[in-house]
């Protein structure tokens, strides 16, 4: 099957994409979550295959000269992310439209290869210091990786005009309610 759409929720990261995205997963049907690989080492309650599918360096680097990726960045030095086009392919096969969870980068890069087929949301932190708040509370990340994290915020904030849309996320009841209304709408249920 190759009718199926995509709709691809970016942010920085703390801004909320996953809890929006697994919210929509959970009351839209037909919605598939499409599970990027990554580089990274895994966090802990983090499933592979579920979560990410977790690849050495040198096993994602060999995924890109096999061409695999649909889209892929190294997001900090040996740091990789990217969106497998098996994974698209598989979720399509089953008659289901893809939700994407993806950076910034990864989310205009698919917008620009399925224009037409795909819907754009950047969610919009109320602020940046609502983010450092928000990776503070992870527990998951480093002062230096926080650091890193909010200054790659900094730049992504400006490209929010490049989406279809841009949700605030000033409460997460209204960033929800948006968000579900603007997939909705796009997928005409």
């Amino acid at each position: 099957m190759n009718s199926g759409k995509l709709i691809i929720f970016s942010a920085p990261s703390g801004a909320g994409k996953t809890t929006i995205v697994q919210h929509l997963l959970r009351v839209i049907p037909g919605l598939e979550f499409s599970v990027s690989a990554c580089s990274r080492p895994i966090r802990k309650g983090e499933v592979n295959g579920v979560d990410y599918y977790f690849l050495s360096v040198d096993e994602f680097r060999q995924k890109i000269q096999n061409d695999e990726f649909i889209e892929w960045e190294e997001v900090y030095k040996d740091n990789f992310y990217g969106t497998l086009r098996s994974e698209v392919f598989r979720i399509w096969n089953r008659g289901h439209h893809v939700i994407f969870d993806v950076d910034v980068e990864g989310g205009l890069n698919l917008k620009g290869q399925y224009t037409g087929r795909a819907l754009a949301v950047f969610i919009m932190p109320p602020s940046i210091e609502s983010l450092e708040n928000r990776l503070r509370q992870r527990e998951t990340e480093t002062s230096e990786s926080i650091a890193r994290r909010l200054g790659k915020a900094e730049k992504e904030l400006k490209t929010a005009g490049q989406f279809d849309v841009v949700v605030l996320n000033d409460t997460l009841a209204h960033a929800l309610a948006e968000s579900e209304k603007v997939v909705k709408d796009f997928l005409k249920i």
